[in-house]
């Protein structure tokens, strides 16, 4: 059986448990995973000899399971994910509250109003062969949308907005509208670990005041 997705409460509270949700999920799934790596088996690996009989060199048992178990979790792991990037949403621009997940996950559109389009970041810095750097990202760039979020998704001098939706979007792609040179330009950004440096974009973003 599936994990339970927690009942919508305060819109911040919800997000918190949603992250939770995900961090039990990720812990299974390396428990599950394990069971297989100690069997030198992963999720396509034949349980059947070269005669067509049950491999006998193996925890059949254990392995059927984590395999049933590990689909049952990515499932659990895809919904849950839809679920936080709406929580988020709910918490940093409310006026998306009862929107679909697809129209809340609607990218950034170029058709936007320049008066719209008010910079709220600045990129400081972008690392070689990094996920910035592949889609095209510049220093001095000015981040105008970050996926779903505009300047009104933030308060005060903080990006942690931006932080939170970069962590729930490992592998996916976000459109990202910028200003370079008084030209407004849409870019498409997919957040990774394992290029070779720190975080998952691989580039340094400030604030910016107009």
């Amino acid at each position: 059986m599936g994990f339970m997705l927690p009942s919508p409460t305060n819109p911040r509270e919800h997000a918190r448990a949603l992250m939770s949700q995900k961090e039990n999920i990720e812990a299974e799934l390396d428990a599950q995973f394990s069971i297989l790596k100690a069997n030198n088996i992963d999720m396509t690996t034949p349980l059947v000899d070269r005669e067509g009989f049950p491999r006998a060199d193996v925890d059949l048992y254990a392995i059927r399971h984590a395999r049933k178990r590990i689909n049952e979790l990515r499932n659990d792991y895809k919904a849950v994910m839809n679920e936080i990037e709406t929580a988020l949403q709910a918490v940093y621009d409310p006026s998306t509250v009862g929107s679909s997940p697809q129209e809340v996950a609607q990218p950034a559109s170029l058709s936007d109003s320049a008066e719209s389009l008010v910079a709220f970041a600045r990129v400081d810095g972008v690392a070689p062969n990094s996920p910035a750097a592949e889609a095209g990202l510049r220093r001095e760039d000015l981040i105008l949308k970050f996926g779903s979020l505009a300047r009104s998704s933030f308060t005060a001098n903080s990006l942690q907005p931006l932080a939170d939706l970069v962590s729930v979007n490992e592998n996916r792609e976000l459109q990202v509208v910028i200003s370079r040179s008084e030209e407004t330009m849409s870019l498409k950004l997919i957040p990774r670990k394992g290029w070779g440096g720190r975080g998952m974009l691989g580039c340094h973003i400030v604030p910016h005041e107009p």
